[in-house]
């Protein structure tokens, strides 16, 4: 081996191995149990970002534990078209800066192929980064889901959904992106609180009254004004004192001269802004419930373009065109901007003193996350899936434990979504994705086929009338809802889908329960039944995972500037090229500045290259359960030196075994130590095990880490420096064959965690130990044998161990250096001290430089000592002659005055009531805890000057 530990020698060809030797792809052995994750299918918008490297760490954990533990195994593998995500940035970053032209001047044929050239490259990009982590996917079965075979799949469901009368096409108020011009999902919308303008507006009763009026108007409070244009009532709380004499009179509309009425509503809020609300139901999500409530019409102002209409859109709430309202629009507003109406009728209110006044105000404004524009809600033709239906079986599978959540936390959030499910908008006005498989005769009759020629056949239409597609494609959720069982194959029979369907476990994070994990249980369980007819589940469990943020708590986004690519951590990457990264497609330029000085605050000399074990074992480490989870470069450090630590500790083992006989090597004469290492190893591997059934993976990282680092490497190969060379044949024997079996056992059960390393050093292991299997991977994962596990050498090598221990702190106090040869005494051993000192005595003298070790008949006419206890067993080290009783008695004196002012200063913030009264319980705590370790440490102080004046 070679001496530094260099991942970037071994990583890439231990994975080409991998993958060239088929050790990823499942054996189909009838035999075997099955085991199977899909993997949330990455956009093809980019790389991959820290959140996959997490998520896919864990999975790689489950996949390689599975499959060492001799189950037929598949980690399914593939991409996601990303419908908008990916339009948006090819429009972006091609079609504008390379053509000059926006998709639509560049023609939909050209800008298809285009998008096509931006998968092959993202794709290379993801797969190149899943396999420098190490993952151990099924390459050879990958899937994209814009296949062919997915385009079968996803038509077929389509059409059986629409013949089962579950997919409608109705006028809907939907969230519309003015610049990417297509009707958003919830899950692209981002409210961003702003500080912007509250107009209050007068509007005036009409001269028919009801009642005799107090007022001569009513101020309406808007963040929007251009939408009065739309209005078609006024809302107040019907419990709302100020307004209750004016439900059902009428007002008119400022600039438009429209009555409409006044309405009562219970979601009225009577404190926000007047109490008074204008109800535009074809522009506001609120508005149009209302709309529906009170049977109130619906006017469009707006085109697709964001531009104010020529003449109004009036349609009541069945979607009929409707003169409740003349559709006039005076001209000065016609074919505005949004932005520009706005100020045009904000001048025209003034004038005509319709403006009461003008306020600041925080509200919520809804961005689109794909183009950075405001979102307008606006009524627009799209497709829509009946979700209550399909729902309910669904909801079931959670609640009977068919599906469990980890943790079981998310049920809450799963059923709270699903019990209030509303109609899926499935249609958008895209280019790129999965095109809805309706054709439309010049009537608008519709037909659902999965080509012109299966239409014109199922319906029996000649070649004489004319059909057309619809233009619009699925949202892309809808194609990620079929992956669980499309991705293996669905809807042919195939081997996979017989074998893995339904998978074992889901990892993903709980921002998409509602958009892909909801929707997979329900189009899953729809679609799929068993031979018995019952619904399939496509996963048994659901494992959540927190969301991974900056080491500050903020959320990685590339306007903060705070992303790191995984790559960049695993191979690292210098300062230019990483300030490079993270500003070259800054839509903002003022953020260049802001970014910069982050980088370099951060990261000065650029990233180091740490490994992707390193990387996966801080993954691992910070699987905790919380909701969102703080990435830590000094845990990554540290993780790194781990891996030094095992390659260095291995380094020792194979120096000192490689001129031994196999034979020799086998012989299981086994001392005290080498039982205590093996029982040490099989607790282990059994807490380990329970640890990932639980899936715990933070708790089995430090379980592993503290049997590597703390028992192996610290204390059982320093024991095994003393055996080797003051040892017997037999001890030196028990010793060599104890080193290599343990390290092969440990690497073993470590490989799942991190792979290469295991990998590196057992390839070296298996000739000496000569071993069939070609690939840790394929090997058996260590079973845990009660049989080895010897209580008693345990109990004596921990009682040992703290001996060594306190001496070591005995000697740091004196700052002695371990050349200087020390004297230790016991006084009262108990029977098992006895034992040690007899059995270990070897082992202690070397371990903390010993000249002797006496055992006490009686206290008397001992020599001045420092003292400490272990098991009612007094041990003593003598301290003439070894310690300067000036220098000293003068630098404890010194430590004595820091340690009491210390302890006034606390003592002072502990009698301070202010202190009591509003510091957090925790600080209070943590101060007492400080005022005890500080008393004892001025009592050990005081008491060694005691010792030194005795001298």
């Amino acid at each position: 081996m070679n001496k530094q530990y260099n991942p970037k020698d071994i990583e890439k060809e231990i994975y080409s191995f991998w993958e060239k030797s088929n050790f990823f792809k499942p054996t189909n052995n009838k035999n075997k149990k099955n085991f199977c994750i899909i993997m949330p299918p990455p956009n093809i918008t980019g790389s991959l970002h820290m959140g996959h490297a997490f998520q896919q760490t864990i999975m790689d954990i489950l996949v390689r534990y599975n499959r060492m533990k001799g189950k037929n195994t598949l980690w399914k593998v593939g991409t996601d078209h990303a419908g908008i995500a990916t339009q948006a940035i090819v429009e972006r970053n091609i079609c504008i800066k390379k053509f000059k032209k926006t998709r639509r001047e560049l023609g939909r044929k050209k800008f298809v192929n285009e998008i096509w050239k931006w998968k092959k490259k993202s794709h290379e990009r993801i797969s190149y980064q899943i396999r420098r982590l190490g993952c151990s996917v099924d390459w050879s079965s990958e899937r994209f889901s814009l296949d062919q075979d997915m385009k079968i799949a996803v038509k077929k469901v389509f059409i059986y959904l629409y013949e089962k009368k579950l997919i409608y096409k109705k006028k809907c108020l939907s969230n519309w992106d003015f610049n990417l011009k297509t009707v958003v999902s919830d899950l692209e919308v981002n409210n961003r609180v702003q500080i912007g303008k509250m107009w209050y507006i007068k509007y005036f009763f009409v001269p028919e009254r009801k009642c005799s009026l107090k007022k001569k108007y009513l101020v309406v409070a808007t963040t929007r004004p251009e939408t009065l244009l739309g209005d078609t009532a006024i809302a107040v709380h019907p419990e709302d004192e100020r307004y209750k004499e004016y439900i059902g009179e009428k007002v008119s509309v400022p600039l438009i001269n429209r009555t409409i009425p006044i309405i009562s509503d219970k979601r009225i809020d009577i404190k926000k802004g007047t109490g008074c609300v204008k109800i535009t139901p074809a522009h506001d999500f609120q508005d149009y419930d209302i709309a529906i409530s009170h049977n109130l019409p619906l006017i469009n102002i707006f085109t697709l373009e964001g531009k104010v209409l020529n003449l109004l859109e009036i349609q009541d709430i069945k979607g009929k065109l409707s003169n409740t309202y003349s559709n006039y629009i005076p001209k000065k507003f016609r074919n505005l901007e949004k932005s520009l109406v706005r100020k045009k009728i904000i001048q025209e209110i003034k004038k005509n003193n319709f403006l009461k006044c003008v306020k600041e105000y925080e509200h919520s404004v809804p961005i689109s996350e794909r183009s950075n524009s405001i979102i307008e809600p606006i009524l627009t033709n799209q497709w829509y899936l009946k979700t209550k239906k399909i729902s309910k079986v669904a909801i079931e599978a959670v609640k009977n434990g068919k599906i469990q959540f980890l943790p079981s936390k998310y049920k809450k959030l799963y059923f709270y979504w699903m019990e209030n499910i509303k109609d899926w908008c499935i249609s958008r006005q895209l280019w790129w994705g999965h095109r809805i498989p309706i054709w439309y005769d010049k009537k608008n009759n519709i037909y659902a086929g999965y080509d012109e020629k299966n239409v014109r056949k199922k319906y029996g239409l000649s070649e004489k009338i004319f059909l057309f597609q619809e233009k619009d494609v699925l949202d892309t959720w809808f194609s990620s809802a079929l992956w669980s069982f499309s991705s293996l194959g669905w809807p042919k029979l195939s081997k996979e889908l017989i074998y893995f369907h339904p998978t074992n476990i889901l990892v993903s994070g709980f921002d998409i329960i509602f958009f892909w994990i909801a929707r997979m249980i329900m189009m899953t369980m729809f679609i799929l039944k068993d031979k018995n007819n019952v619904p399939q589940v496509p996963f048994k469990k659901v494992y959540i995972t927190g969301l991974i943020r900056d080491e500050s708590g903020k959320k990685m986004s590339k306007s903060k500037g705070n992303i790191i690519d995984p790559i960049d951590m695993i191979d690292g990457i210098s300062f230019d090229e990483l300030l490079i990264k993270r500003t070259k497609n800054l839509i903002k330029s003022n953020l260049f500045k802001k970014i910069t000085k982050l980088t370099k605050k951060e990261f000065p000399l650029g990233i180091k290259s740490f490994g992707a074990d390193a990387l996966r074992f801080t993954c691992a480490a910070l699987a905790s359960l919380n909701r969102e989870i703080n990435w830590d470069m000094s845990r990554l450090k540290g993780y790194k030196h781990f891996c030094n630590k095992l390659w260095n500790a291995s380094r020792f083992i194979f120096l000192n075994i490689k001129n031994t006989q196999n034979d020799s090597i086998k012989n299981n004469v086994l001392s005290e130590i080498d039982k205590w290492i093996f029982s040490e190893l099989h607790n282990t591997i059994k807490s380990f095990t329970q640890a990932l059934k639980k899936y715990r993976f933070d708790i089995a990282a430090n379980i592993l880490y503290n049997f590597i680092w703390n028992q192996f490497c610290d204390w059982y190969i320093e024991f095994s420096k003393i055996t080797l060379i003051h040892g017997s044949k037999k001890e030196k024997e028990g010793n060599r064959y104890t080193l290599i079996t343990v390290l092969e056992i440990l690497l073993r059960l470590s490989h799942p965690v991190i792979p290469f390393i295991t990998e590196c050093i057992w390839k070296k292991i298996k000739n000496i130990l000569e071993i069939d299997s070609t690939s840790i991977m394929v090997s058996n994962f260590p079973k845990f044998n009660f049989k080895l596990v010897d209580h008693d050498s345990i109990l004596y090598v921990i009682n040992m161990k703290k001996i060594i221990s306190i001496i070591r702190k005995i000697r740091l106090s004196m700052k002695l250096s371990n050349k200087i040869l020390i004297s230790v005494m016991f006084y009262k051993p108990s029977d098992v001290i006895k034992y040690i000192i007899e059995k270990y005595e070897k082992y202690i003298l070397f371990s903390v430089g010993l000249r002797s070790i006496k055992i006490l008949p009686s206290n008397k006419n001992i020599p001045v000592c420092i003292k400490k206890n272990i098991d009612k067993t007094e041990i003593m080290v003598p301290i003439l002659g070894l310690i300067n009783k000036k220098k000293e008695f003068l630098e404890t004196s010194v430590k004595l005055k820091k340690i009491v002012l210390k302890i006034k200063k606390v003592q002072l913030q502990l009698k301070n009531n202010n202190f009591l009264l509003n510091a957090p319980k925790v600080v209070i705590k943590k101060n007492e805890e400080m005022l005890s370790f500080l008393k004892m440490e001025k009592r050990d102080l005081l008491n060694y000057q005691k010792l030194i004046k005795k001298i």
